[in-house]
């Protein structure tokens, strides 16, 4: 049996660690190679001082220089064998100015990155990828175009690998959403308000679940989701506020023990719900 190797396309340091975190560290774990794929530096994310890009205290330079050591950390922690960035600039929420950047990955030609990542999967020749779905998974453009230049570079290549998209089941996003609206609820109880860029976030699209029944791939991290953690809390200059963080390692590892995907492209005519990412493989 060949190399067992494993790629994932992910649009901005830290997403590596949030949908495909526990299952880096178990494939890593299993002795299969990990690739991961990061089309931006993050210029968009908050600064560590927590300005946001539309302050002019906001400095996209030192952000992307900032997420570059965290990035290298997490990849560290999760056991990524090979790490590539595109180096595209950030392009910020939907309808934010940035998404027409010198350089966004919003604004770069689909086929022109295409040809790059379909590069790296003739190197590599990965049998699984991961990425999100034709909405982003939340309506982000970088998620957008990380989905379309996957599918675009898949019809470049050589062979079909297995393609699957991070996914929430309906009934898990339930509670997820809960947990947000407690926190939303919070932060207005303390008398924060939002800017104007996280307004315009506002208007991201509610569709990023998936109904329980058509997940292809439900994966158990429980002995690897500590580790998921630490991989988060790498990312601190955008993830040491968020809930992951304030819930606590304990209470993390308590809730937080599967990542689900959705099956796309099905080479070895896999039926049913897995729990092996390379079922029909090994």
């Amino acid at each position: 049996m060949s190399q067992l190797t494993f790629l994932a396309v992910h649009a901005h340091p830290d997403d590596e660690a949030s949908s495909t975190g526990g299952l880096y560290r178990s494939l890593a774990n299993q002795g299969v190679r990990t690739i991961l794929v990061t089309c931006t530096n993050g210029e968009c994310g908050d600064s560590p001082a927590g300005a946001k890009p539309d302050s002019d205290e906001h400095d996209m330079e030192m952000v992307a220089a900032v997420r570059k050591v965290e990035l290298e950390n997490a990849v560290a922690i999760l056991g990524i064998d090979r790490l590539v960035r595109l180096g595209y600039h950030d392009s910020g929420m939907m309808g934010w100015p940035h998404n027409s950047h010198d350089g966004s990955f919003w604004g770069t030609p689909v086929e022109e990155a295409a040809k790059r990542l379909a590069e790296i999967l003739m190197e590599e020749r990965p049998q699984v990828l991961v990425t999100y779905n034709e909405i982003g998974f939340y309506g982000h453009p970088d998620h957008i175009q990380a989905n379309r230049i996957t599918l675009a570079a898949l019809a470049m290549i050589d062979y079909e690998p297995t393609l699957y998209y991070n996914a929430i089941p309906d009934s898990v996003f339930e509670e997820m959403r809960k947990r947000w609206d407690e926190e939303d609820e919070a932060r207005r109880e303390e008398g924060k308000s939002s800017s104007a860029l996280e307004e315009v976030e506002e208007e991201i699209p509610e569709q990023m679940s998936t109904p329980d029944e058509l997940i292809s791939a439900a994966i158990d991290i429980s002995s690897v989701n500590s580790v998921k953690f630490d991989a988060l809390a790498a990312h601190a200059s955008q993830i040491a506020d968020s809930f992951w963080m304030k819930m606590g390692r304990e209470a993390f590892c308590e809730t937080n023990k599967t990542e689900w995907f959705l099956r796309v492209t099905n080479p070895q005519k896999v039926e049913g719900c897995v729990t092996d990412i390379f079922a029909g493989y090994r």
